[in-house]
């Protein structure tokens, strides 16, 4: 089993298009994948989009992802590489 923590960073938090991202990514593993929030008892199937919206986390909410199988390894880079980059979801600094 691997564990790692993920703070989101997006001013939208993990909103309804990011969660997407990541079911769909996640759902190409074999491995459970699940994520728990730091702040609370709230754990999520990380391949379930009701699952990971129902976490609500908002910027700075910092989750545990959680991956135990064959491809873990493989699964838990794959999920860091989306954290990393903001979900593709690039923002412009707002104009004064």
């Amino acid at each position: 089993m691997i564990e790692r923590t993920f703070t989101i960073t997006g001013r939208l938090g993990l909103h309804a298009r990011a969660a997407a991202k990541l079911v769909r990514l996640t759902s190409e593993f074999q491995s459970d994948i699940s994520l728990r929030r730091l702040d609370g008892s709230l754990t999520a199937d990380a391949k379930s989009i009701l699952s990971v919206l129902m976490l609500a986390a908002s910027r700075g909410t910092e989750l545990q992802a959680c991956v135990e199988g064959v491809d873990e390894e493989l699964a838990m880079n794959a999920i860091a590489e989306l954290f990393a980059d903001g979900f593709g979801e690039f923002e412009a600094e707002p104009s004064l």
